[in-house]
């Protein structure tokens, strides 16, 4: 009995990280989300968030940090949002973070992410630097690294001029919970809603 006991331990300790791991509602929250210009990931050009949104109706921003086992979660399912519904209006930006780029394209890559991606930060010890950081506590995420952490922009609502895009954001401070995310990504877009298997559940830590 011991035996089966250290065993089933064990794989506990070496079994793959999997599953919701840290699940979180969307939320609107109340705080100025200001415009960014960032270096894109895959290439020497920058991205302009503004100009980017511009004739777009539905925009996610997902922040992720390479490593983050909750990112490499959602990374799939991110992806299958953007080719089901970018041709009625949904676009997609990641923005890396507390990593070098190297590693973020080779995660990008393994995930075949194909919407755009940039990056903030490239090192770890940059985390209270970054305007990643200041936003998420300003939104309430109280996670160390927030990653990964996604805001539901609606550039027909954006502030006309300044630094700041918009007052009331929609955020996820965690993992997307998948019908959640698929069925208001839906609405906004104006989509009938469709019926969603129940997701499934499973471990949970945090980032």
């Amino acid at each position: 009995m011991k035996s089966i006991f250290v065993v089933a331990l064990l794989v506990l300790n070496f079994m793959p990280i999997s599953g919701q791991n840290e699940q979180s509602p969307i939320t609107e929250k109340t705080f100025d989300y200001k415009d960014w210009t960032y270096k894109n990931v895959r290439n020497d050009g920058i991205t302009n968030l503004r100009e980017f949104t511009k004739g777009k109706k539905l925009l996610l921003v997902v922040y992720f940090a390479p490593w983050c086992p909750n990112w490499k979660h959602d990374a799939a399912f991110v992806q299958s949002l953007y080719e089901k519904y970018k041709p009625n209006g949904l676009e997609i930006i990641a923005v890396g973070e507390y990593d070098p780029v190297a590693a973020m394209k080779a995660n990008l890559d393994s995930y075949k992410i194909t919407f755009p991606s940039v990056y903030e930060s490239d090192n770890s010890s940059l985390r209270e630097k970054t305007t990643h950081f200041s936003q998420r506590q300003a939104a309430g995420d109280t996670r160390k690294w927030g990653s990964p952490w996604y805001l539901f922009l609606e550039p027909g609502l954006f502030e006309k001029s300044g630094d700041v895009l918009a007052k009331k954001v929609n955020v996820v401070n965690g993992e997307l919970i998948r019908n959640d995310a698929e069925k208001f990504i839906r609405v906004k877009l104006g989509l009938p809603i469709e019926t969603l298997k129940p997701a499934a559940v499973s471990i949970s830590f945090a980032f």
